[in-house]
């Protein structure tokens, strides 16, 4: 199962509109993918609640894993999201 770890570069981390951007991008991708904080259990990205709960601030790793056809690439664009600030101003 391929993985990925990125720098979470979100000012307020995972929450709020950051986490609901994030989780959006993991639907859109139709992978099961997971997503945990160092030393801690996968849960499932594509779940607000269960990425809120994770509370991972700014400037945590996470690592990310996907499977299935296309998850490399699939990773890839998630990891370019959560290495942005999403929580800039447009």
């Amino acid at each position: 199962m391929p993985q990925r770890t990125v720098v979470v570069a979100s000012r307020v981390g995972l929450h709020a509109r950051p986490a609901m951007l994030f989780t959006q991008a993991v639907a859109e991708t139709g992978l099961p993918v997971t997503i945990a904080r160092p030393g801690g259990e996968p849960v499932d990205a594509g779940s607000i609640l269960f990425v809120m709960s994770l509370g991972v601030p700014s400037g945590e790793e996470v690592t990310l894993s996907a499977d299935g056809d296309g998850a490399d690439a699939a990773l890839d664009g998630l990891v370019g999201l959560l290495a942005t600030d999403l929580d800039a101003e447009s």
